[in-house]
């Protein structure tokens, strides 16, 4: 019995043309990425290659605002700063959360369900907000 065809191939033909066109699709990216890395490594040993390296205690110094480093270059750093980005961070996501849910909300069907996401993702919101209340981090002392 003949092999069925498909525009006078066989099915086997053009299930490889069929592969061959998605991996074609994949090599021109393989590519591209291939010529960025090597763009990047020609462009930091051309770097290496053309700049002076003259090692100098005063290039070797560390510097700072034009001030001369003196004492340790340890120091301490308040943590409730980050703390407070953090938050701000946390509700900044929440904010941009809230803008796309409004706009499904309004859609006919999916009012009862988005409702009840947002208010397990607030909720989720809402007790982070209470233990970081609870643990003492949001007062500024």
């Amino acid at each position: 019995m003949p092999e069925p065809t498909i525009g006078g191939a066989t099915r086997a033909d053009a299930t490889i043309v069929v592969a061959s066109d998605y991996f074609q699709s994949y090599s021109v990216v393989g590519l591209l990425a291939v010529v960025g890395v090597l763009f990047v490594a020609v462009a930091f040993g051309a770097g290496r290659l053309l700049r002076p390296v003259v090692p100098t205690p005063e290039k070797l110094l560390t510097y700072e605002c034009g001030v001369d480093p003196v004492g340790e270059g340890w120091a301490h750093t308040q943590v409730r700063y980050y703390v407070y980005a953090f938050l701000y961070v946390i509700f900044a996501v929440d904010s941009i959360f809230l803008f796309p849910w409004a706009t499904v909300f309004a859609a006919p069907g999916y009012g009862a369900t988005t409702l009840v996401e947002m208010f397990i993702f607030l909720g989720f919101l809402a007790v982070g907000l209470l233990y970081a209340y609870k643990k003492g981090v949001l007062a500024w002392t």
